[in-house]
């Protein structure tokens, strides 16, 4: 039997970050990077009506070497083994609301290998979690906000990405349902658009606890404030110095939401350009906008020492 293949794209989240979670409309972009899921099915080598699911799993990185393994067996996905028992809890878990979702994932009790493999870092934070989780919701055919609601959690904008053509503007709408529609974010200043590391991986629920201790009045002026700078930057007439004002917009309402520094503020206070800070604050990704020739722009960084430094087109 030919092995089935499920793929996934990462995310990165331009706007609206945390006021996601109470509505804000978010422009959201899939990268070219992703995950995949190879699921191979093996005869068993002794067929009878007792002998248990078995399923082999190997994770690996994007140099293609393996970073986790686990056996699992049964309905309930017992971890019978595995490289890292945190990892294989967490993945028992997700089988198992998946095989909750729909009874009949699984059901006919096969012997599976299943490779999952990222195409980016682990530890870059562009969804290592939500691939896995919209790859493993296809494989189960199941709802994949259900089977993120069941096990992650979050508002969803990362799931919705997986399976996008392009940019998105996402949201939650009435009864926290997802709704998203294509953006018109295709900005001729591309060229101009950087995306770079800043090495310090960071926890999405550790920072959205922190957004959700905020004042309900703070996180109430937050969303129509960030929707307004989503549907601004979604306009055809955009030009980059408005770009550039309207990231710095962004930045300072969080900042001051948070009581937290921007990431220009933090590392960059002599750059001049604008820096904007992606996903959760204070590790991962930013976004720099500058009119550096791009060898410039990565001589300055690797300066101070950031080294992963990668233009709009190679991600988006």
């Amino acid at each position: 039997m030919n092995p089935e293949r499920f793929f996934s794209k990462g995310k990165l989240l331009l706007t609206g970050e945390y006021a996601v979670l109470d509505g804000a409309s978010a422009l959201a972009l899939p990268t070219r990077m992703g995950q995949s899921l190879e699921v191979e099915t093996f005869p068993m080598a002794e067929p009878s009506p007792t002998r248990r699911l078995s399923v082999r799993w190997e994770s690996l990185d994007v140099e293609g070497l393996p970073w986790f393994s686990a056996d699992f067996a049964g309905r309930d996905f017992a971890v019978e083994q595995s490289t890292d028992a945190e990892v294989a809890l967490r993945l028992q878990q997700i089988l198992c609301a998946a095989a909750e979702l729909n009874p009949a994932f699984l059901s006919d009790a096969p012997c599976l290998g299943v490779t999952a493999q990222l195409d980016f870092p682990r530890l870059w934070g562009l969804g290592t979690s939500s691939t896995l989780i919209a790859n493993v919701a296809r494989w189960a055919g199941v709802d994949p906000f259900a089977l993120l609601a069941r096990t992650f959690g979050g508002s969803g904008y990362d799931i919705a990405c997986a399976s996008a053509g392009g940019p998105i503007v996402y949201r939650l709408g009435a009864g926290g349902m997802p709704e998203w529609e294509p953006a018109a974010w295709n900005p001729p200043f591309a060229p101009l658009l950087y995306f770079v590391y800043l090495g310090r991986k960071q926890d999405s629920r550790a920072g959205i606890a922190r957004y959700r201790a905020l004042a309900p009045d703070v996180r109430e002026r937050l969303v129509p404030a960030l929707s307004g700078i989503t549907e601004q930057l979604c306009r055809p007439s955009l030009d980059f110095e408005t770009f550039c004002e309207l990231l710095t917009a962004h930045e300072n309402y969080l900042s001051e939401a948070l009581g937290l520094p921007r990431a220009q503020t933090e590392h960059f206070p002599d750059f001049p350009g604008t820096v904007k800070s992606l996903g959760a604050w204070g590790g991962d990704f930013v976004l720099m906008a500058s009119a550096w020739e791009g060898e410039r722009l990565r001589r300055y960084l690797r300066e101070k020492g950031f080294g992963t430094v990668l233009g709009y087109g190679a991600v988006v």
